[in-house]
């Protein structure tokens, strides 16, 4: 096959005989001459040979336009659908087969002038689906100019208005930049107000508790002389009556014996006494009883007010009292059985008081009392309950997180936790399944080294006289201005004469001492200052200012302060909002709650319960997947905590400023404000000398600023010492550099986590839908067998099998190897030729209406 097409396609008539075929009267030629030209024009070099054969039909034929007598059989055999669609595709392929936009519009007039559009608005509603195909495809790679001139126009009037919103935009973003800080300044503000307001709560608690064990002491205490009195007086009844029995004549009983014997006689000897803990009670009535006898009716003299007793189990370490005990101490080892002789023979003493109470919560469960470790003032001590192992159905991986101590809990977040509660409300069966038995990695290893600050390195000026001239010659050009001005307006601070970035150039050229004795001598030695080029003469000016140095480390301290507070006061407010906002958020807290109990779930068998974990350790909730490995811990959590604890979800919306936070060093922070404080001195130190109007304008402008700023220092610094110390950590191990970013990471990790599950539910969602829309097709598909819908759907996949095709390139090059014509023909006949860059779809056939039209 390759052999013959070669020659006919070198042959220099040949093609033009296939094309002069196309007078025979037989519309089934003419047909198969259509489509083999058609295949013709794709092949590589074979449209201009198909446009030569058309012009030498023309000539033959004698027509007076090109493609005259193929418009005339189109038009004219309306009854062979098989032409016409033949004719149709030659067209289409004919006019949009070539690469020039310029020569396809050419083609595509030729056909118009020959009222090619006329006549396939008439064959619109045609009834073969082959004809409408070929139809459409040609309408969609037609080529309006007029429509692309006003596309045109249309982008360069859209582009006009990108400009427009672009500035638009930028002026916005600089708008809502200002109201965020503005926003930010507030919410700082009212931050500095609950953190005083915090403060003198807690201060009134500790003076209410402090009132209140001194009100329960002195009630203690007039309870007891209450009762002593009583004792006291009784006894003293009991004797007089004792005395009036024996009578008169009896004689006395010896000083400190005489209520030991008349108990003996008068009562029977008690029971053993009961197994109880000394009490004040008891102890008072055995001091004062042996001595009542000698001196009735003298009341003992009321003892001085004891100091409060310490509770048991506490460590008393001065004058404070100490706190309640988690639980009651042992009893003490029961006494040996009283003998009536050591009593009175009155009633027995009252019993001594109850045992202090668990802790409230405790609900008597055993408790554990760590001391929190500080070396000044009482110990304080503090009680955790001790939690008991879980053990699990199936060997659950180890969540290598780094937990905290129970000494370490004590003030820190995890203090008022209760992750045993979490797990009561959770399907821990689902979350075994999950997560069971699978082999973990080495741990990670978390430690985080501490950063070190890049350290300048002191700028180096070189000591060659020419290059240091050369330098300064070149900033005195860009200055502009006399060395006289200069002068004087560094010695005037005239910061308006002199830029401050000027300035800062001529830092860099202070005079060195050498440089100050060479100009002195020539100046002794005089010598004309003529003859000294234009830079000596600045420099002789510039030395003779007085305190040089300093006026020009004042005048770059007061030009670039107003942007160096512009600059420090955002990062000191994202500080203090972040860290205030994090420590007061309770639904961080319930995450972090929900965190521990899953861990302690995973954990407890292996490792044992923990009461509370490192930051960092949030980092591992990505790297702990389940046992399928399609999602991780935090996924699970989040569906725990939408399915359970939705009002929690959006904990990162309590979470102000976090992500700027993050990006300040509170350290060079407050170094910079050090700084600024150091040039207000320095400021506060030249004024003095000189009484400069200028430094007195800055001085009584600026100082409150500073002031302000220092205060904002100050609270960023505590409220992120509270922050980090509330999460058990410490400021100094852990900066903002580190600590802050630990959350900007959890929360984009739960938010993408958060995502990945809502679109997984989508997912899941669409394939209930369209499998119920499958079985609703079968069922509508046995249901309806008519000829129409048959009809229907063999046109929706011509249109589907046309959109396939439109996004590849259909186009065949002949390379030289055999069947590529054979290829060609049969690919025209199963879907229409479109050119690569047809601007329009197909709307024709995609309108349900129309299809419903045509049948």
């Amino acid at each position: 096959y390759q052999y013959g097409f070669n020659m006919v396609m070198s042959h220099p008539h040949a093609v033009n005989e296939i094309a002069l075929s196309l007078n025979n009267r037989n519309p089934r030629t003419k047909a198969l001459v259509l489509e083999l030209l058609a295949a013709v024009c794709l092949v590589r070099g074979g449209h201009e040979i198909i446009l030569s054969a058309f012009d030498n039909f023309k000539t033959v034929c004698k027509e007076l336009m090109r493609f005259e007598k193929l418009m005339e059989h189109f038009k004219n055999e309306d009854d062979n659908i098989d032409f016409m669609v033949a004719c149709m595709q030659f067209i289409n392929i004919v006019v949009h087969s070539v690469e020039d936009m310029n020569f396809r519009v050419h083609l595509q007039y030729d056909f118009t002038k020959l009222n090619l559009e006329d006549h396939l608005e008439r064959l619109k509603h045609t009834e073969s689906d082959r004809l409408q195909v070929q139809i459409q495809a040609y309408l969609d790679n037609v080529f309006d100019v007029g429509t692309l001139l006003e596309d045109a126009e249309t982008k360069t009037a859209a582009l006009e208005r990108v400009e427009e919103l672009e500035e638009s935009l930028n002026t916005m973003s600089e708008r809502l930049l200002d109201v965020e800080n503005e926003a930010m300044l507030k919410i700082v503000e009212l931050e500095k107000q609950l953190m005083q307001t915090n403060k003198e709560l807690d201060q009134l608690r500790e003076v209410y508790a402090n009132a209140n064990s001194q009100v329960h002491t002195l009630r203690r205490m007039v309870r007891e002389k209450d009762q002593t009195i009583r004792r006291q007086s009784r006894m003293e009844r009991q004797a007089q009556e004792t005395q009036l029995a024996v009578g008169p004549g009896a004689p006395q009983p010896q000083r400190g014996e005489g209520d030991g014997g008349v108990a003996d006689s008068a009562s029977p000897s008690p029971p053993p006494c009961p197994n109880l803990s000394p009490s004040p009670e008891t102890v008072a009535y055995h001091s004062i009883g042996p001595g009542m006898g000698g001196a009735p009716g003298m009341p003992a003299p009321p003892p001085p007010p004891p100091p409060p007793p310490p509770m048991p189990g506490t460590v008393s370490n001065g004058p404070y009292p100490a706190p309640p005990p988690p639980a009651p101490p042992p009893p003490p080892p029961p006494p040996p059985p009283c003998r009536t002789s050591e009593l009175s023979s009155g009633p027995m003493p009252p019993p001594p008081p109850p045992v202090a109470p668990p802790l409230p919560g405790t609900g008597g469960s055993p408790t554990v009392i760590f001391n929190s470790g500080l070396a000044e003032g009482p110990l304080k001590l503090f009680s955790v309950k001790i939690k008991k192992p879980i053990q699990t159905k199936f060997r659950m991986p180890v969540l290598n997180w780094v937990a905290l101590k129970p000494s370490q809990i004590n003030g820190t977040i995890f203090n008022d936790i209760d992750d045993e509660s979490i797990l009561q409300n959770l399907d821990m069966g689902e979350f075994e399944e999950l997560f069971k038995t699978k082999a973990q990695g080495p741990a990670v290893d978390l430690t985080l080294a501490r950063q070190k600050l890049p350290q300048k390195a002191p700028s180096k000026v070189s000591l060659l006289e020419a290059n240091r001239a050369k330098n300064l010659a070149i900033t005195l050009r860009k200055a502009g201005q006399a060395s006289e001005v200069i002068c004087r307006a560094i010695h005037t601070f005239d910061l308006r004469t002199v830029p401050v970035d000027f300035v800062e150039c001529l830092m860099r050229f202070l005079p060195t001492e050498a440089e100050v004795k060479l100009l002195r001598q020539y100046e002794r030695d005089r010598k004309p200052l003529e003859a000294l080029s234009d830079e000596d003469r600045f420099m002789m000016q510039f030395s003779r200012i007085e305190r040089l140095s300093q006026r020009m480390t004042i005048m770059t301290f007061m030009g670039n302060f107003s942007d160096n507070i512009q600059m420090l006061t955002p990062q000191l407010h994202a500080i203090i909002a972040a860290s205030v906002s994090i420590k007061s958020s309770q639904k961080l807290k319930k995450i972090l709650e929900i965190i521990l109990a899953l861990g302690n779930y995973m954990n407890s068998s292996k490792r044992g319960a923990v009461y509370g974990f490192k930051l960092q350790s949030l980092d591992l909730l990505l790297e702990t997947k389940s046992t399928d490995r399609k999602q991780t811990l935090l996924h699970y959590i989040a569906n725990v905590v939408r399915d359970k604890y939705p009002a929690v979800s959006p904990f990162y919306n309590e979470l102000h400023y976090v992500d700027k936070a993050a990006a300040v060093s509170l350290e060079n922070v407050l170094c910079d404000v050090k700084e600024l404080q150091r040039g207000m001195e320095l400021t506060w130190r030249e004024f003095s000398v000189s009484h400069n109007a200028t430094l007195k304008d800055f001085i009584s402008r600026n100082e409150s600023r500073l002031n302000k700023l220092q205060e904002d220092a100050r609270i960023a610094q505590d409220a992120f010492e509270d922050a980090v110390k509330f999460f058990g950590e410490s400021s100094k191990t852990m900066p903002p550099s580190v600590f802050f970013p630990i959350y900007v990471r959890f929360i984009k990790a739960y938010r993408v986590a958060e995502d990945e599950n809502e679109q997984k539910r989508r997912q899941e969602q669409m394939l209930l839908e369209k499998l119920e829309q499958e079985e609703q097709q079968d069922q509508e598909q046995e249901d309806t067998k008519s000829p129409s819908h048959k009809g229907r759907r063999q046109q929706q996949e011509l249109i589907t099998e046309l959109r396939r095709r439109q996004g590849k390139d259909s186009r065949h090059v002949y390379e030289g190897k055999d069947g590529a014509i054979e290829d060609i023909i049969t690919a025209l006949k199963t879907v229409p030729f479109t050119a690569r860059s047809a601007k329009r779809s197909s709307r024709f056939f995609c309108d349900s209406a129309h299809s419903e039209e045509h049948y």
